[in-house]
């Protein structure tokens, strides 16, 4: 069984990102950078299906600048097999994105798609949907457990009102949540054999989508400071407060 793994190149988690001075955009110059946490876990999971002898390939993919190659060679250092890397140098919006996984998928003919459930830096949480509706598969969001079979995968998923098990016929898209597992530590001798994994080149020309973006990014601004609280001495100025001040009631 063939499982594809996308993986997103993102400021590091532990970096407070900050808005360009003109406002225009987030400012990534000199920001270190890594792999999506969130997708971190799906190849964690996709290496932990491959182990248990469930999956005989994983290939990661990831779209963007060139630099994305770094990125993929940690997927292939935690276990990927090969990597396919979209290279270009345009906005990716989420549905371009489900767009060029969607006919990575349709090339590679994978029986089932893992990605992380958002991105850490724009937090849209739309491209696995997107994905799996364009495809036509099945679905299962926000995976915290994952069971596969040679004909179906079965999910745990966090929802609102606690956890849910859905049962997908293959092929299919999960997308993985935090608490599904806590990825590897990468070992250095790891880190060396994956430079010579293959990796592939393709261009969106290739693929034949349309990449353009559909969105203006009209400006970037850091949220207003959190006022000081104060103290009421009743409930009547707690309420006069409510309904003057913060115009709540």
């Amino acid at each position: 069984m063939k499982v594809i793994v996308a993986v997103k190149r993102v400021v590091d988690f532990n970096v407070k990102v900050r808005p360009k001075t003109d406002g225009s955009d987030v400012e990534l110059a000199n920001a270190k950078m890594s792999m999506n946490p969130f997708d971190e876990i799906a190849v964690e999971e996709a290496v932990r299906l491959k182990e248990a002898g469930k999956v005989t390939e994983i290939v990661a993919v990831s779209m963007g600048v060139k630099a994305c190659e770094e990125t993929l060679r940690t997927a292939l250092a935690m276990g990927a097999d090969r990597a396919v890397h979209v290279e270009t140098d345009a906005v990716l919006e989420p549905l371009a994105v489900a767009k060029l996984l969607k006919a990575v998928a349709e090339k590679e003919q994978p029986q089932l798609l893992i990605l992380g459930k958002q991105a850490i830096d724009d937090d849209a949480n739309q491209v696995g949907q997107m994905t799996a509706a364009l495809l036509g598969w099945a679905q299962g969001t926000f995976a915290s457990k994952v069971g596969l079979s040679s004909e179906n995968v079965q999910v745990m998923r966090e929802v609102d009102g606690g956890l849910e098990t859905v049962t997908l016929n293959l092929p299919a898209v999960v997308t993985t949540d935090l608490r599904l597992n806590e990825p590897r530590f990468v070992k250095l001798p790891n880190i060396m054999a994956a430079k010579k994994k293959p990796l592939d080149k393709l261009t969106t020309a290739d693929l034949g989508v349309d990449v353009t973006p559909r969105l203006t990014l009209v400006n970037v601004a850091e949220p207003a400071k959190r006022q000081a609280g104060v103290k009421v001495a009743n409930v009547a100025e707690l309420v006069a407060k409510l309904k003057s001040e913060a115009k709540v009631l």
